[in-house]
């Protein structure tokens, strides 16, 4: 899709990086070393050389070593994360449990639950991990141990950039920095806050502080963070027509990626590269690391990559007249989009739920004390008269009717919250997710039902010269005008979404195609009058629309869309500000 494409980052693999936050200087194991010098050693080890850790962590593990109680402990947390780094979650989640349960060294159990915060976001577990965050930073206070207290701030800070609080991440950020000044440990605060104002959306251009972030993890040897750091920043040369530069950022940091075999960072900076190759015209090159990235990306897992790939793919393919390739890529566009922003919302609404329980519990805990308060002074005063004894339950009825009103507050809220997952946040209108899966759904009711229904795809003309010439506010105000332009035209049947930036869709079901044109051309003249609001003076605004219906096109929504963006696409080329309507028919198979 065109226009408007806010730079989104996959961050469930970067959380896993806090857990390499830990390693101390790399130690030889020695044949007759006794158990606290293996478990030094092996602590030295386990992020630095994985497999010596492993025969180091094996010796242990025998019947030869004698382990005190505190020392067994920490072989089982060494355990957990021997079994976590091989990707067996269960196992891992089961061990760190006990540790976090029965240990009775607040810095182990510190560490057992960052690791453990870790895992469980790996492996889709997003309410339980903002259940142990909050443990974890009631825990954080009682433990002075500096890299056990990193690695905490490290973990809460990129989980909440994953849950949308971006300023809650700064500010552990901010505090990972205060509690050292050695050179990894500020590459690493470095890092978080730049990943949560990349994120945000508030990458901080111009800034000299990104380049020295990018020269103080070369020099603390933290490839993979200095790697990712430079993807953001050439994503930003992008954003602000520089791909050249970018190019020239990431040609240098291609070869480092590589060299660290994360699959991860070899895939951002692909997909950086692809983008930033399309914008030069070098279609060859952007095909080349778009493929890349696609095949570097994590297999069964939507991210970020991934997504944007299959759209540099789709374009390339498009651009070329293979649209049967042009469709597939937009296909799996789709599927990984949809299934990226599932992912997005989910972690946002666990940590929402989990914030809604906290408080539900904390309210309960203080109810019940106020019970208890009130029952011991039912007794204490039960042999004076009854009518204060009357008195005494018409507070407890009054304090159990609070209660009910909070908890009843309580719901609203969450089911405030649900609603606003489903909403886009500038023009209250449906989001891209929930618009394809209420239009699949309606769809599918109206082939049963042999009913007409016609698909329309807008977009503003030239919003981009709006808001570098007038400002993001002022570009606002215009999309939400243009929305309400829209509004005043569509039937209360009627599906309408934000599909990204300024690019919308509708849905008419049981409307004929000419039905439809007319209330296009409505629309369309609605949306042109926007510039003569208080709100956009002088302000010229208008769409180009794409039409596309069942009768053509069948009743498969990936169908629908790409034959009314194929039709939107001819509606710009001819020269804006009109309506096209698709001329693709399509065979339809029926069953009897």
């Amino acid at each position: 899709m065109r226009g408007g494409n806010i730079r989104r980052v996959s961050l469930s693999g970067f959380v896993l990086l806090t857990s390499l936050w830990m390693a101390v200087a790399v130690a030889q194991p020695s044949p007759d070393a006794n158990a606290e010098e293996l478990l030094r050693q092996a602590q030295g080890l386990e992020t630095s050389n994985f497999a010596e850790f492993s025969v180091v962590l094996q010796k242990l593990n025998s019947d030869a070593i004698t382990l005190s109680p505190d020392q067994q402990m920490r072989v089982r947390y060494l355990n957990a994360f021997q079994l976590a780094y091989r990707g067996d979650s269960k196992a891992s989640v089961r061990l760190l449990n006990d540790v976090i349960e029965h240990s009775s060294d607040p810095t182990l159990r510190l560490r057992a639950i960052s690791t453990q915060i870790n895992v469980l976001t790996l492996s889709a577990r997003y309410e339980e991990a903002f259940t142990r965050l909050s443990q974890l930073l009631d825990l954080l206070p009682t433990v002075t141990e500096r890299r056990a207290r990193q690695q905490a701030l490290g973990v809460a800070s990129l989980l909440y950039t994953e849950a949308g609080q971006y300023d809650l991440a700064l500010s552990y950020a901010a505090q990972m920095r205060d509690e050292s000044p050695s050179e990894d440990n500020a590459c690493r605060a470095d890092y978080a806050t730049i990943l949560a104002l990349h994120t945000s959306g508030k990458f901080p251009t111009g800034d000299p502080k990104v380049a020295q972030a990018i020269s103080g993890c070369v020099g603390a040897k933290e490839p993979i963070f200095s790697g990712f750091i430079r993807s953001f920043l050439a994503s930003d040369e992008i954003k602000h027509g520089r791909p050249h530069q970018a190019i020239k950022l990431l040609q240098v940091n291609l070869g480092s990626a590589r060299d660290t075999h994360y699959p991860r960072l070899i895939s951002e900076v692909n997909v950086v590269l692809a983008q930033a190759y399309w914008q030069t015209g070098d279609v060859d090159r952007a095909e080349q690391a778009a493929l890349a990235a696609a095949a570097t990306a994590i297999k069964n897992e939507y991210t970020e990559p991934r997504t944007q790939a299959y759209q540099v793919l789709y374009q390339i393919e498009r651009q070329r007249g293979n649209f049967a390739a042009a469709l597939d890529y937009h296909e799996k566009y789709m599927a990984a989009d949809k299934g990226y922003l599932n992912t997005v919302s989910a972690k946002s609404l666990a940590y929402q739920t989990v914030k809604q329980q906290v408080l539900a519990k904390k309210l309960q805990i203080d109810a019940l004390a106020k019970q208890n308060k009130i029952l011991q002074l039912q007794q204490a005063l039960g042999k004076k008269a009854m009518e204060a004894g009357r008195l005494w339950i018409i507070l407890l009825v009054l304090l159990l009717c609070s209660i009910g009103f909070i908890t009843y507050r309580i719901k609203r809220s969450q089911l405030k919250f649900m609603k606003l997952a489903r909403r886009d946040g500038l023009t209250g209108i449906f989001n891209r997710q929930h618009f394809v899966g209420e239009a699949e759904r309606l769809l599918q009711y109206c082939r049963k039902s042999d009913r007409a229904a016609c698909l329309v795809l807008l977009d503003l003309d030239h919003f981009k010269q709006v808001n570098d010439t007038h400002g993001h506010a002022v570009g606002d105000r215009v999309l939400r005008r243009a929305v309400a332009a829209c509004q005043a035209h569509l039937r209360s049947t009627d599906l309408f979404g934000r599909l990204g930036g300024e690019e919308f869709g509708v849905l008419l079901p049981e409307c004929e195609l000419d039905q439809t044109l007319a209330r296009v051309e409505q629309i369309r003249l609605a949306i042109a009058s926007v510039s003569l609001g208080e709100d956009a003076p002088n302000v010229a605004v208008s769409a180009s629309f794409g039409v596309a219906t069942v009768a053509n096109s069948g009743y498969e929504l990936r169908q629908l869309m790409t034959d009314a963006d194929d039709a939107l696409y001819e509606a710009k080329r001819e020269g804006r500000n009109r309506v096209n309507l698709s001329s693709s028919r399509h065979v339809q198979l029926s069953l009897v």
